[in-house]
């Protein structure tokens, strides 16, 4: 994919996230030492991919040395890929991988106009309600809780029953959220909501991001015009596997 004006956003965001002086080399993975990155939790490694490479954080010398071992010859997608991180020595857990997709005006496809959607406050009652009714693993995917945007909701009567908005992060660009009922899933209506979101990020001169584990959520991004420029995996080492390895290439996945 061409390099765009999109894409230097892009990487600006995710450099001036990992907290120190780098940048995202030709090809390969670039990896620094950064205690503070805001790639991933703390003490975690982050390892953020888009397009032709990547950049990972490691919380000290020892972890990063042991992280350029395990990512030697292997494929550069593969450092986000579903399952690479999952059974490999010394991980402990592993948040991801999820998709990275943006947008611009240009590719914006809004939804048909939805008469039903309206706006509510962040942190509106009606909204908290919603996030009570759904899984811990549903509401933690859907990041709702963080926007600090208005919410934009549709209601079965009285009842929200989906709502999206964003949080604006470094660089302008806006997280955009998105959280439908169970009940309510497969009607379009997280288009039509994460389509209002979007359109107010825009409206702001905001870049909206749209980061998903999962299918469905991708399909709704895609419907709306983000493109997919990589993918984001956070990963948490056992400090003893590490010390243990830190010197020598990590043993064979089992």
């Amino acid at each position: 994919m061409a390099r765009s004006a999109v894409s230097q956003r892009v990487e600006e965001l995710w450099v001036s996230l990992a907290g120190v002086t780098t940048s995202f080399p030709a090809d390969g993975v670039q990896v620094v030492v950064a205690a503070g990155s805001r790639l991933c939790p703390p003490a975690w490694v982050g390892i953020v991919v888009l397009e032709s490479s990547g950049l990972a954080t490691a919380p000290d010398a020892v972890t990063a040395r042991f992280l350029r071992e395990s990512l030697a010859g292997r494929p550069l997608r593969s450092a986000v890929g579903a399952g690479r991180w999952s059974g490999e020595p010394g991980v402990v857990d592993v948040l991801g991988p999820a998709s990275l997709a943006y947008l611009d005006e240009q590719e914006f496809r809004p939804a048909a106009e939805a008469p039903g959607v309206v706006h509510l406050p962040p942190g509106h009652l009606d909204l908290a309600r919603l996030v009570a009714e759904v899984s811990g693993e549903d509401m933690a995917e859907s990041g709702i809780g963080e926007i600090s945007s208005p919410a934009f909701v549709v209601r079965d009567r009285a009842r929200v029953v989906a709502a999206a908005g964003y949080r604006e992060w470094p660089g302008a660009v806006a997280h955009i959220s998105v959280l439908t009922s169970a009940r309510f899933r497969g009607r379009g209506l997280a288009r039509a909501v994460a389509s209002a979101a979007v359109a107010e990020a825009l409206g702001n001169n905001l870049l909206p991001q749209w980061r998903a584990r999962n299918e469905p959520s991708r399909r709704v991004a895609r419907r709306l015009g983000f493109r997919e420029l990589g993918g984001q995996v956070s990963i948490r080492f056992a400090s003893y596997q590490v010390q243990r390895n830190g010197d020598r290439r990590p043993p064979p996945r089992q």
